[in-house]
């Protein structure tokens, strides 16, 4: 036991005195965080290369432990392979992140990087067998362990938006992996997590708003990427139906914001990649709390889980179904006190009966489009036009055309107006009333305006047996192939309304 003190002691101690150092050769080479008055709202120039004091001062606690002749030192040797075979992995992780702080990468080359890493620790005997007690067959196995360790590597990156959030979440996480490889007697667990543990809480305290180090992409896919491994080494000891919702629920806030992230940008059509405002601690500073005040929230709900996760570890039997429940109903509340206004819109797209309202407007939109397409006449194509209009939210519709006007339904209310090139109009009414319909409103005017002016071209009028004539040429009104002349203006009838020339109803 005291071998595991004197790691995350050692580690702790390293990372206080490597922290400030590393801080100062960062500042001098230009590896710093400028700030954009955007995302990033530090009010200065803050060094972002902190992985690496956490990196060293990790490795550097196992060489001193086995430097000082202590009789734990065998001790620690015999757990010691497991640390190893994910030495080259780790590496790849930090030289990964180190190249981004310092040039910049694309994020599908950040991907690769990732992919790479969680392949060598495959290969370094990270494998997730089974799950609910169902063994996985090898191709199965390998394809869920690098999903899952790629997962939570991306999960800390994305949440350290804040100064000390990434660091905290994963100090909590470690601790609750070490407590945990302490109750079930898992060794190779609680001698990768102990100096850890202790390089996170040395780092904090330089972390910890305001900040004076970031952690940079190089300290948080590391910390992400350890989490993901020592997740799996968790689970192998469980082989219940619950083996992997313990590493899940100590690593539920970021995985939570990662999930969320992806959903959200996928309905807003947005790239996945793309950095935004709407991560957790964005939507918690939108809401008026301070940045220290948001992570010392986030600090409480990662307490929680790590609550949970543990006693999912020392319970049995349908309690454990209680736990998972109660904690999925919390981060369900939790998600709708956020306000995410993609969920609230998709939920009542799904459950409120909206969706069928779209989807039958959208069937009604092609159902028009072809009908409209196909018109052989301006006759027809206004009949179709008279019919339809109403279907997508419009009480009335006008149509000028070299000075004929034809009116159909209500005409007073707002409207909307579709000019020609070619001269002439349309306007389609709104009295006001907004039905489900409108859904489809914008689509159909798109609709009318992309259809209409190509049938209004001169070659289209001349095919519906109206010849334009240009300025100042003269009307030829028995023209050798037959079409009609529109000349004749509209006359008033007796009851006020336009009577219109008699338009050809076929295509001559």
């Amino acid at each position: 036991m005291y071998s595991l003190t004197f790691l995350g002691i050692v580690s702790c101690i390293l990372s206080l005195l490597l922290t400030p150092q590393v801080r100062n050769i960062a500042s001098r080479f230009g590896f710093v965080d400028h700030p954009d008055h955007d995302r990033k709202i530090h009010k200065a120039a803050i060094p972002r290369v902190g992985g690496v004091s956490i990196f060293v001062s990790f490795v550097a606690a196992y060489g001193l432990l086995l430097l000082a002749g202590l009789s734990a030192g065998n001790f620690v040797l015999s757990g010691l392979p497991f640390t190893l075979r994910l030495l080259p992995a780790t590496v790849v992780i930090l030289a990964l992140g180190l190249a981004d702080d310092i040039k910049g990468m694309p994020p599908w080359q950040k991907l690769t990087g990732q992919v790479i890493a969680a392949l060598l620790a495959w290969a370094g005997g990270i494998h997730v067998h089974a799950i609910g007690g169902h063994a996985f067959p090898t191709v199965v196995s390998f394809v869920v362990t690098i999903l899952w360790i790629v997962a939570c590597t991306n999960a800390v990156n994305l949440i350290d938006g804040v100064d000390g959030l990434a660091t905290g979440v994963g100090l909590f996480a470690t601790v609750t992996m070490l407590i945990a490889a302490l109750l079930d007697n898992n060794i190779n667990l609680a001698l990768a997590t102990a100096p850890l543990a202790g390089a996170l809480l040395g780092f904090l305290c330089f972390n910890f708003n305001p900040a004076s180090i970031f952690l940079g992409d190089c300290g948080s896919l590391t910390i992400g990427f350890l989490l993901g491994c020592y997740g799996v080494v968790w689970s192998e000891k469980s082989t219940t139906l619950l083996g992997m919702t313990a590493p899940l629920l100590a690593l539920s806030v970021p995985l939570l914001d990662t999930g969320l992230t992806i959903i959200r940008r996928f309905l807003r059509q947005q790239p996945i990649f793309r950095a935004d405002h709407g991560h957790i601690h964005h939507q918690l500073l939108s809401r008026g709390l301070t940045p220290r005040r948001v992570v010392l929230v986030l600090y409480a709900t990662c307490g929680l889980a790590a609550a949970a996760s543990l006693i999912l570890t020392v319970t049995h039997g349908q309690f454990r179904g209680f736990i998972i429940i109660l904690f999925c109903l919390a981060a369900w509340l939790g998600i709708q006190h956020l306000g995410y206004n993609e969920f609230s819109v998709g939920s009542r797209l799904v459950f409120g009966g909206a969706f069928r309202g779209l989807l039958s407007a959208q069937i009604a939109l092609g159902a028009f489009e072809k009908e409209f397409s196909s018109a052989g006449s301006i006759d027809k194509a206004w009949e179709v036009l008279c019919r339809a209009h109403a279907q997508f939210g419009f009480s009335g519709v006008v149509m000028s055309i070299e000075g004929i006007k034809r009116e159909s339904g209500i005409t007073a209310g707002w409207q909307v107006r579709i000019d020609f090139p070619a001269g002439g109009y349309i306007n389609l009414v709104r009295d006001g009333v907004i039905t489900s319909r409108c859904v489809a409103a914008l689509p159909f005017v798109d609709c009318v305006s992309r259809i209409l002016p190509r049938k209004l071209e001169r070659q289209d009028l001349q095919a519906f047996g109206i010849t334009v004539s240009a300025p100042g040429d003269c009307i030829d009104p028995g023209n050798a192939r037959g079409r009609s002349n529109v000349t004749e203006p509209a006359r008033p009838t007796e009851s006020g309304a336009l009577a219109l020339p008699r338009l050809p109803d076929t295509i001559s």
